[in-house]
């Protein structure tokens, strides 16, 4: 084969490497089954939303999110991090409430998720921080005495409640991370 045969095989490969290197992370274009906990090119958080289908069935999309991250953009979360962390990507939004379950806040706070999953850890530190609980000491306090843990922030006047944190309506300011 002459080098003028392998021209247009060169010039077909070469242009999807281009396509790959330029191609941006788009929320609406990902599969529902990775949108939840993904970050678009633009640093901005993916939201799993729900709507009503042309039959009247619930269809989930993926959408983007006003919420921008910083330090992070192009990311899929991991399916590691998904069950160290013990969250669904199949939920739509998120809540305070989640940190009122023992058994969340054990898997967000183990060394498993809280050292290796910094994508996790930040959505929900900046969570906790918008209800005036600061996630490492919840953390140290889950840790050392969970049932202690949990009757502190009960107590601690938190305004725990049904809450989307990642509504296209809600910006986050960005909170310092942990990590």
């Amino acid at each position: 084969m002459s080098f003028s045969n392998k021209l247009p095989l060169v010039l077909l490969l070469s242009s999807f490497l281009i396509h790959a290197c330029f191609a941006e992370m788009i929320c609406e274009e990902l599969p529902k089954e990775v949108c939840s906990f993904s970050i678009a090119s633009s640093g901005k958080r993916c939201l799993l939303e729900t709507e009503k289908g042309v039959k009247g069935e619930i269809e989930y999309e993926c959408r983007t999110s006003e919420v921008v991250v910083e330090r992070i953009s192009e990311y899929i979360e991991t399916d590691q991090c998904v069950e160290a962390c013990g969250v669904d990507r199949t939920s739509v939004g998120i809540s305070s409430d989640a940190f009122f379950e023992p058994h969340f806040t054990a898997k967000l706070c183990s060394p498993s998720c809280y050292q290796n999953c910094p994508n996790i850890v930040d959505l929900f530190f900046n969570l906790a921080a918008g209800e005036g609980v600061f996630l490492p000491e919840l953390c140290e306090k889950h840790r050392s005495n969970p049932r202690r843990a949990m009757v502190e922030l009960v107590s601690s006047g938190a305004a725990f409640g049904p809450v989307s944190a990642l509504s296209e309506d809600i910006v986050v300011a960005p909170a310092p991370s942990p990590l």
